[in-house]
């Protein structure tokens, strides 16, 4: 009998939800890893004239990964109709109707834009000139987004904030995936491919694991709570009290809250300085300005979005930007698809079943270019040069960043319903495995024609793109940036450019320069490397503007309104919001203009970050009802702040790598210290409160979700709890009595349930 007992499954909603959730990490686990320290030896096998190894790293495991979530979604709604006793779910009407105006919308804009692309196409057919034609493209978008931007402006606070919790899965699909899609995978994932080789695809199983824990373990539940922002979720979770010396009893979600706000500041502020980086490489090269300037002119679009809209504006821009990076990114690879002959292939457009040949070519002209005396040594593209520990680790904190990022995190609070989040979170992976398909046949083109076109050739007929890139600082030639033939020759103290062969260590093109200038180095009409400026801008614009609100909402809602003027009316706070949006974006452009790094390594930095500060208290709140304010705090300090020193340290500091480990993957260190200060710490103090345990309880109840609601009926019931909200006040005494009777002026647990 008491065996039985023990092994009886729990068949509660929660029970099979959680099983349905170790289940499918598990097989996340073993594909996300298992394939990966396999390389060496499934390399060895070919198929489709692709090595296995690199193959399964670069196409099969972000695919696998799109059809796990297809299943996660399709038996977590079983379990949910279930729970509804054959019920359908109610979606609300004012969400399918906008569905379908926006795909109307949106179509008609992407053939606008197509037509726009043709038409630049004929003037450059009828000699317009390159940078008119560039200067066309970046005022087109900028316009747009603009345009979009006043077309949306608002100044309802849950349209600014959230805007209006009503966007389709689709849509904000697509807006997830341009505020993902930043300058660090558009105009740096194929240039670090380009550089690494096999070890790049390490950005790719990362960023595209981590929205399988986002589905599965954090987006439905922070959706379901209904809150505006990260740290609000954080702060209602852990709440508190701690008696000081002398008998004052304090409520310290405040604190939590404070803390909460730090991370997102660190990790969003480091991220959104790439993605103003990367806009100043683009606007410099296509318009010809000055990099510093081309970092401010930047702002502009940006701005226009974020300050006149929010959440509402920023959503329907970055859907509207999704359609030119994707266009953009795509497009050139096509292009160079259908050039390749490699046995397997003959003028196939669909460019990641194509580049196995290409790969092979390049593996042949290494050996060639060593021969030939033009390298010394080439370290193979197809093969690993990290220890697999290095890759792991890499891997492993992409992933976790990826699930405690607050602007990603922050696109699902958009949604009409638990299910609309989940949704939204396959269909964001679907549209940023589009990008990311591509990535690696980019750069493997890209590859084979400078090994072959560049490396080899005399200096006298070096190619155009090597001096126009020499001129902002992305090319360089025997140790300097030319701009001329004569500079090459001088550069490389010969007396002649005829004679000299370039040779592979003479030749460095920045990793942040190689997407913007393939189009050019293919031999592409320019009229293609325009659009793939605008792209470029797209990217970076789109995940500059997410971060942005994510960074002012934060001071403004969670600093200000929360903790320093609780009685701010909607028209301040929003007000302050953008006031503190200038600001930082003008900070972000200043911090860019010095040049701090390449945009992926400061990307990365922005991950671990976010994951050793935000993943332990987002998961251990969710997933232990143990779990209390003071282990929160703790786990924050120690996790983020390890993580923290270990960057400072090893990238201003000049220390040593601890275990060889790159500072890419720092949070390797914080997340576990994190997750074990939170532990301990709970374990060692009183448990939450009995609100905070009901709050986690309605969290993983379905029936008392409100998920079988309308979003009107939802929206109705959050104005009611917010009027409740309003009435209700703090009452804490210099008692532990008195303490655990008191009320927080915090969401309550009706409004966790929305």
């Amino acid at each position: 009998m008491l065996g039985e007992k023990y092994f009886q499954l729990d068949m509660s909603y929660w029970g099979r939800s959680r099983r349905l959730v170790i289940q499918i990490l598990c097989i996340w686990a073993l594909v996300a890893y298992g394939l990966p320290a396999l390389v060496i030896e499934t390399n060895k096998m070919n198929y489709l004239g692709f090595p296995l190894g690199y193959y399964n790293c670069a196409q099969v495991i972000p695919l696998f990964f799109g059809a796990l979530l297809l299943i996660f979604n399709h038996v977590q709604e079983g379990i949910e109709a279930a729970q509804m006793d054959g019920k359908p779910m109610v979606e609300a009407a004012s969400s399918s109707a906008l569905n379908a105006v926006l795909m109307k919308v949106y179509v008609a804009y992407t053939g606008g834009f197509v037509s726009f692309v043709l038409f630049l196409g004929f003037l450059e057919a009828v000699g317009v000139p390159d940078q008119a034609i560039g200067i066309l493209f970046v005022i087109f978008t900028l316009g747009m987004y603009a345009a979009i931007g006043i077309a949306s402006r608002t100044s309802k606070s849950d349209d600014f904030y959230v805007a209006g919790r009503n966007v389709p899965p689709i849509f904000n699909g697509m807006a997830t995936a341009a505020d993902w899609m930043s300058g660090a995978s558009f105009v740096g994932m194929a240039g670090t491919l380009y550089a690494l080789g096999y070890d790049g695809l390490a950005y790719i199983t990362g960023w595209t694991g981590g929205y399988v824990l986002v589905s599965t373990v954090i987006a439905p539940y922070l959706r379901r709570f209904g809150s505006f922002t990260v740290p609000e979720f954080i702060a209602s979770r852990y709440q508190g009290t701690v008696q000081l010396p002398g008998g004052r009893v304090v409520e310290v979600s405040g604190v939590a809250r404070f803390l909460a706000t730090i991370v997102l500041l660190s990790c969003s502020f480091t991220y959104l300085t790439a993605q103003v980086y990367s806009t100043g490489v683009i606007v410099s090269r296509f318009i010809g300005i000055q990099f510093e300037v081309a970092v401010f002119s930047g702002l502009i679009g940006v701005l226009f979005c974020s300050l006149l809209g929010g959440m509402r504006a920023v959503t329907y821009t970055q859907v509207a930007q999704y359609v030119i990076l994707i266009i953009a990114y795509t497009v050139p690879a096509i292009c160079m698809s259908t050039t390749q002959d490699d046995g397997f292939n003959k003028n196939n457009p669909v460019e990641f079943l194509v580049y196995g040949g290409t790969l092979q070519a390049i593996a042949l002209r290494e050996k060639e270019m060593v021969l030939l005396g033009l390298a010394s040594k080439v370290t193979p593209y197809l093969e690993p040069k990290w220890r697999r520990v290095d890759f792991f680790a890499l891997t492993f904190c992409l992933m976790v960043g990826t699930a405690s990022l607050p602007h990603v995190l922050m696109r699902y609070f958009t949604t009409p319903s638990v299910r609309a989040a989940r949704r939204s979170v396959t269909w964001s992976l679907a549209f940023i495995l589009v990008l990311y398909m591509t990535a690696p046949a980019y750069a493997a083109f890209a590859k084979l024609e400078v090994y072959t076109n560049v490396i080899g050739q005399p200096l006298s007929v070096l190619p155009q793109w090597v001096f126009t890139y020499g001129k902002i600082g992305l090319t360089s030639v025997c140790g300097k940036a030319v701009t001329s033939v004569n500079e090459a020759v001088e550069a490389c103290a010969q007396a002649t450019g005829g004679d000299y062969l370039l040779r592979l260590k003479d030749l460095k093109i920045s990793k942040d320069a190689m997407v913007i200038a393939t189009p050019e180095i293919a031999g592409l009409p320019y009229t293609i490397a325009g659009l793939v400026s605008a792209g470029g801008l797209a990217a970076s614009l789109s995940t500059a503007d997410g971060l942005l609100l994510a960074i002012s909402n934060a001071l403004s809602h969670d600093i200000y309104f929360r903790l320093i003027d609780d009685k701010a009316s909607i028209q301040k706070r929003l007000l302050i919001s953008r006031v503190l949006l200038v600001v930082i974006a003008l900070m972000a452009a200043g911090t860019a203009a010095s040049k701090p790094a390449d945009i992926l390594s400061m990307v990365a930095w922005a991950f671990s970050l976010a994951a050793s500060g935000n993943f332990p208290a987002l998961v251990l709140g969710i997933w232990w009802r143990r779990a209390n304010a003071q282990g929160a705090i703790a786990g924050i300090i120690c996790g983020w702040g390890l993580t923290l020193t270990y960057l400072l340290g090893t990238v201003y500091g000049g220390w040593e790598l601890w275990g060889g480990i790159s500072n890419v993957a720092a949070a390797v260190f914080g997340l576990p210290v994190g997750f074990a200060a939170n532990i301990i710490v709970s374990l060692l103090t009183s448990p939450p409160p009995d609100n905070v345990l009901a709050m986690v309880d309605s969290l993983r109840d379905f029936k008392v979700t409100g998920e079988d609601l309308t979003a009107e009926e939802l929206e109705d019931i959050k104005e009611k709890e917010e009027a409740l909200a309003r009435t209700q006040v703090l009452q804490v005494s210099n008692t532990a009595e008195a303490t655990a009777a008191a009320t927080p002026a915090t969401p309550t647990t009706l409004e966790s349930s929305i």
